[in-house]
């Protein structure tokens, strides 16, 4: 799906808020104890790509690698002696807990932190070394904050918001103060990402009352869209699920404060789609080599979507990269995603004939198209299926790509949308196959570059049958291959001389007890 902006909310707008009380609160914010100045970079390679200037707010860089430590001590420095001296309470999904559990240990009080059971260990982990004491419950914020408010009345603890407080979002607000003041010149739009509204209330409050001019676009996950539903029917709706990706702002209701703020003062909504999110997380590493959360990307995904639907040229954009704690073990995923989300890479199911030489003329077909992954198994004596990722240059490209195939003879599926394609069946492809006999498997490791691949079947003997490929792409300078060949016993020696003419590393896997198991 699409990314989909929203208009405006048009006639059920109500009227701007007096802004005077939230500016003289984000002026005088107490943040700078624990938070620091986050720089507002300039991404070269994506302002260059996207013909317009954009420039990046890192509070990814802030001592817990998220915006939410403002607010959060902000909170926390306003209380009394005797509320801190009772400790402090929250729900977050991460990084609001590490917000409190920075700011209790500054200001020498207990933190009790509420969080999904679905959170990420590492943030877990990062607030249990801060001092915190780690309660897990329910799969999202929403149950989290339920349990919170329960422990709050039970334990007598104060109760620390990580949105819906005006103090956590003077807080947050300071980030729009240091934005306006590290770019005095033109700016046409600040995207912001979307969970509760905590972040982008304080932005919108402190830029309106400051630089009215200055768009303020926010940006969420479609299946986690509870303020743009909210805004649409002019009530805080709740959302019966919301999707985990963007575990940062997978929020069923937002505040009554953040509603409140954003109806009035947010020009526009973005949703976007996972793939998005992984591919504006590929765009902010290229420029910056900072690996960010999908919550930390929504905003840069939200900024593209934006400048591609309307067609900005020139223009001077800004987007709040608000959070960097992910799992290390999730960037398999996103890396796979990455390229379909940005549409540089199109995924095919292509039916070709099986018979000798086939596959070799359906790759001529291709000819210097970037092969991204190959997935087949023999397993009729008449049709090959075979699962085919192409790198792409431009959107729309793998339409034109499978006309071109169906058009030579190759019925053709285009799956570069299609979800289960690129979460399941691209790793389910093979199996067992009586059609198998004479067969050797090996490894090996092709030189990334072009002709490679065609290097390899061109070196085979004709008479030989691929009967089991697989390659997929993997970023480095060289491809990893599993091949199944049959040759006949008469001409193993034949093989073996191709294997040394061929000049790739290979290793031989004919007695590897998982291929016995799976495939043999």
């Amino acid at each position: 799906m699409p990314p989909q902006p929203t208009p405006e909310p048009g006639k059920n707008r109500p009227n701007r808020p007096d802004l005077q009380h939230y500016l003289q609160k984000i002026l005088t914010a107490q943040v700078y104890d624990v938070a620091v100045e986050t720089e507002l970079a300039l991404a070269k390679i994506l302002s260059q790509r996207l013909s317009n200037r954009v420039f990046l707010k890192r509070e990814d860089t802030q001592p817990v690698f998220s915006f939410k430590l403002r607010g959060a001590y902000n909170k926390m420095a306003q209380l009394t002696p005797q509320q801190l001296k009772r400790g402090v309470i929250c729900a977050s999904a991460g990084n609001h807990a590490q917000g409190v559990a920075l700011s209790a240990r500054r200001l020498g009080c207990k933190a009790v932190i509420v969080m999904p059971v679905t959170t990420p260990q590492l943030k877990v982990d990062a607030v249990e070394v801060l001092g915190g004491e780690v309660i897990l419950s329910g799969d999202s914020f929403s149950d989290a904050y339920a349990h919170a408010r329960r422990l709050e009345q039970k334990n007598g603890l104060c109760f620390v918001h990580p949105f819906d407080d005006p103090d956590v979002i003077a807080g947050q607000g300071t980030i729009a103060m240091e934005i306006l003041r590290q770019h005095p010149g033109p700016i046409d739009a600040v995207f912001v990402a979307i969970g509760g509204g905590g972040l982008i209330s304080g932005v919108a409050a402190y830029i309106k009352a400051v630089r009215p001019g200055i768009k303020v676009i926010g940006v969420q996950m479609q299946d986690s869209d509870a303020m743009m539903r909210s805004v649409k029917a002019g009530k805080r709706v709740v959302l019966k699920e919301v999707g985990l990706f963007s575990d940062g702002t997978a929020v069923k209701q937002v505040g009554v404060e953040t509603f409140r703020l954003c109806r009035a003062l947010v020009d526009g909504y973005i949703a976007v789609g996972t793939d998005a999110v992984c591919a504006a997380m590929k765009d902010v590493f290229q420029d910056t080599r900072s690996i960010l959360e999908p919550a930390g990307a929504l905003a840069v995904a939200g900024l593209k979507a934006h400048i591609e639907t309307n067609r900005c040229k020139g223009g001077n954009f800004v987007a709040i990269t608000c959070g960097a704690n992910m799992n290390f073990d999730r960037l398999r995923f996103i890396a796979e995603r990455a390229d379909v989300g940005e549409e540089r890479e199109a995924l095919f199911a292509v039916t070709i004939p099986e018979r000798r030489g086939a596959f070799r003329e359906f790759c001529q077909l291709v000819g210097p198209r970037n092969v991204t992954e190959f997935n087949y198994r023999i397993s009729d004596t008449r049709q090959a299926h075979i699962f085919v990722g192409l790198g792409t240059k431009t959107k729309g490209e793998s339409a034109k790509v499978a006309r071109l195939f169906e058009k030579s003879g190759y019925p053709t599926l285009d799956i570069t949308g299609d979800e289960m394609a690129k979460e399941h069946i691209r790793h389910l492809v093979g199996g067992r196959s009586p059609l198998a006999e004479h067969e050797l498997l090996y490894r090996f490791e092709f030189p990334e570059r072009p002709g490679a691949l065609m290097k390899f079947l061109s070196a085979m003997d004709p008479g030989w049958n691929i009967s089991l490929f697989h390659y997929r792409n993997q970023g480095a300078d060289y491809g990893r291959v599993l091949v199944g060949i049959q040759v006949p016993q008469t001409e193993r020696q034949a093989f073996k001389q191709f294997l040394t003419g061929l000049g790739y590393p290979f290793v031989d896997e004919s007695q590897n007890a998982l291929y016995r198991l799976f495939l043999k």
